[in-house]
């Protein structure tokens, strides 16, 4: 699979509808955000969430380099990611 593909098949998962399943992403990761902020007992934000499972995807990519979806989701991440940040900074 070639980057152009990689990111075309990230576009099609992040811009497609998922909130009927999965819930609204800014509220999800806003959530997210919550319950790592109590479990960890430090202030965790939305875009640390995205950072944090781009980061969850690269360790698995070092048991799994040629296991694509890893790739693909990561991408996704850091795309969901950038429109939180760039929509509340």
């Amino acid at each position: 699979m070639n980057r152009s593909e990689i990111l075309d098949t990230a576009k099609a998962y992040v811009t497609k509808d998922r909130a009927n399943t999965h819930g609204d992403m800014e509220n999800n990761f806003e959530t997210i955000a919550a319950y790592w902020s109590i479990h960890l007992d430090v202030n965790v934000t939305s875009t640390d969430v995205a950072v944090m499972m781009a980061l969850l995807k690269a360790a698995r990519i070092k048991s799994n380099e040629d296991h694509v979806d890893n790739w693909i989701d990561g991408a996704g991440y850091f795309a969901c990611g950038g429109e939180i940040a760039t929509s509340i900074g």
